[in-house]
Formats: C-alpha cells, structure tokens, sequence
C-alpha cells in the first residue's frame, strides 16, 4: 500500500496550543489514515511542557510510534522558522512498515564507549532515523557499532539543538527523557537517503602518501602544505577567494569507482597546518592510498549542491515520485549561508513536491560512500518513495 505523508506546523507561543494545531494539521493531511510513524520537533520555549507535547500529539494523531526532539529551529512545508517557539509534527502513514523504536545510551569506560539499548543486528531494520542529545550521547560510537554489525544500512538524522534548564529533549512513544539518543528502524519500505554537504570541489584529485590518524604528511609525494599550495596558485581568482574564507578538503570514501563526483567526497575542515613538517591535521583519520580534493563553501555552491542532490533522488524514485522526506539541515545554513529566509525548505518542495518536516540541528548524520557519518553544514534527508 502507498506510503502517504504529512506535516504541520506553528508559531503559538503556547506549547499545548502549539502542538495542537501542527498535529490537527498533520492528522488532517493524512486523510483518516492510521498514523504509523510521528516525528515532532520542539522549539526551546516549549520544552518545559513535554508531557502535554505528547499528550496533544497523541489526542490529535494516534500514533503508533514516536520520536522527536528539542530544535533551535525547525523546517516545514515550503518555511523555516530559525528560532524561538515552533513545533513540527511529521505524521505517517506507512501500512507495509515494521517499525520500531528505541532509547539509546553510551557510557564511557576505559576502553571507549558501551552502548546501551542497541537492538541485535537482525532488529536494526533496512534504515534508521537518530535523534540524539550532543551532550550525553556518543553518536560515533552508535555508528561505528552500526557499520559493524548491519555495514551498509543508511542512518539518518541529527542532534538535538535545543535544551531548556531542567527539561528533557528527546521524545520516545509517551515518554520525555534527559539524555542519549532516541530512533525508529523502519524496515518493509523504501528509505533513500539523500546528502547534500554543501561543498564544491575545486582542483586536482590528490593522493595521500602519507598520513597517521587525522594528519597527512604528503600528498601526492610532496608535503602536504607545499602540494596544497601549488593547487591553490592553479585555482581561478574566485575560487581562490572562497578558499581564502575557508578550505576543506574531500576524501573519496567508496575507492570503486572509475571517476569521482561531488557527492563521492566526504567532506571535512582543514584544522592546522604544521609549516616544518608541510603536515596538514584535519577533522577525519585518514590513510595512505586515498584520494582527496579541496572543497569550498558558499550559498551558491550549497544551493547547487542541494538541488543536485534532490534532483538524483527523484530520478531514483521515477514516475512514482516522493511521499515525503524528513529533513535534518545544519543550523549553520539558513539565513546564516543563504541570502533569502527558507532557502532548504523551499528547494526541497520546489524538487520533491512533497511534504516534508524537519529541524535545525547541531550535526547531521547521514552516509557518504556507503557509510554512515556525523556532519556539519550539511542537509540530510530520508526521502520516502509514494509507492
């Protein structure tokens, strides 16, 4: 049966009242549908009111499973609102899914982090979407276990943005919790994850020769500051220009392919640079043999980057076109990269024609080359396929 999605959303400054009208909203869209999978995303203001959040979700919704989390900003159909009391409520109707949802926790030890809550492999689902909390949950730690024990299933979704003093900002079924990360595995339907990193690549492909842990020594046999200086001298004046307001550089994570495109790089910030060496630290370990090229950053570059990425998702789904999506954008983007308000939102309804909810988060996870990653700057979005 088709999967049908819809999303609501609202300015009151009143939590309740809030919640009330983006759920009646999303009930409404669904058409009398069962409600198999809910999503909310909750302003600040509105996070000391998490129990009469659920409660009117569940009154106007019904849902059979939900998650959701506190948002520095939140994205509906077609709008942003970038800050202060907004509340989304992404509602779903899935029949053909076997979804479940979870409470994650990491608590460190001397030989790294253990994960609580992590179903067995054959319970992680075909896909997953994470909401987790930035300051008591190890998200690299669920997605190194992930990679390990079901390699290749795609996880979607972002850090929690918001916090209120003394209140919870993770949601779970009826439940508000302080800490960790919360999830939904979905399993009997299509999820395909679309990244947009934002980015352009600009120069040569460079191979490093060598590298240990998140410092690489040479590129293509040369120091690595000295190779990453002549690649720059080679660059037109604009592109030079942009890399002057902030390089990075892209590693080429899936080494099986005959040429690399944009979205192949993951995409990471030069953190120093060690002028004796020629050495270059960056926000990823590496190792000898990959393949890297500098990247750059703007609005133009990020909205291409984002279309780009729409347009390869809907070419994917065909005639059948998109249901909707959940859409996890990095707070850094808005009106903080792009030069007019709602610039995501508006690209993906522009592309997709679909409704689709989402937040301003802390950091988005998603996968490039197959695996999963934390990012930052980046949109990350679970499209789901009409039929």
């Amino acid at each position: 049966m088709a999967v049908r999605i819809s999303v609501g959303i609202s300015e009151s400054f009143d939590a309740v009242e809030a919640f009330t009208d983006a759920a009646h909203d999303a009930a409404r869209g669904l058409g009398g549908e069962r409600c198999d999978l809910c999503v909310v995303f909750a302003g600040a203001p509105h996070l000391g009111r998490g129990k009469w959040i659920l409660s009117a979700v569940h009154d106007e919704v019904a849902p059979e499973h939900l998650i959701g989390c506190g948002a520095g900003g939140v994205v509906g159909a077609g709008r942003e609102i970038e800050e202060g009391p907004a509340a989304v409520v992404w509602a779903a109707s899935m029949p053909d899914a076997r979804i479940k949802t979870h409470h994650f926790e990491t608590e460190r030890t001397d030989d790294g982090f253990v994960l609580g809550g992590v179903p067995e492999p054959d319970h992680l689902g075909d896909a997953m979407v994470v909401l987790a909390d930035p300051y008591s949950f190890a998200t690299e730690a669920l997605l190194a276990h992930v990679e390990e024990a079901s390699p290749g299933t795609p996880l979607l979704g972002g850090l929690a943005s918001a916090a209120a003093a003394g209140s919870a900002s993770l949601f779970r079924d009826g439940d508000v919790l302080d800490g960790g990360a919360v999830g939904c595995s979905v399993s009997g339907i299509p999820l395909l994850p679309c990244v947009s990193q934002g980015a352009a690549p600009v120069g040569p492909e460079m191979t490093i020769t060598g590298a240990e842990g998140n410092v690489i020594a040479e590129l293509a046999s040369k120091p690595a500051v000295q190779r990453l200086r002549e690649a720059l001298s080679e660059l037109d004046p604009h592109h030079q220009q942009l890399a002057a307001s902030g390089l990075m550089l892209g590693i080429v994570i899936d080494e099986n392919k005959p040429e690399y495109e944009r979205g192949d790089f993951l995409v990471r910030p030069i953190l120093g640079a060690d002028s004796e060496s020629g050495s270059l630290a960056i926000g990823e370990h590496v190792r000898v043999g990959q393949t890297v090229r500098m990247q750059v950053r703007d609005g133009a570059s990020a909205d291409e980057d984002l279309r780009e990425a729409l347009r390869a998702q809907t070419v994917a789904m065909g005639a059948g076109g998109a249901a909707g999506a959940l859409v996890f954008t990095c707070n850094g983007r808005g009106s903080h990269m792009f030069d007019g308000p709602d610039h995501d939102a508006t690209a993906i309804a522009d592309t997709l024609a679909a409704p689709a909810g989402g937040f301003f988060c802390a950091g988005e996870i998603g996968p490039v080359g197959g695996r999963n990653f934390l990012h930052g700057f980046t949109a990350t979005m679970a499209v789901f396929p009409a039929d």
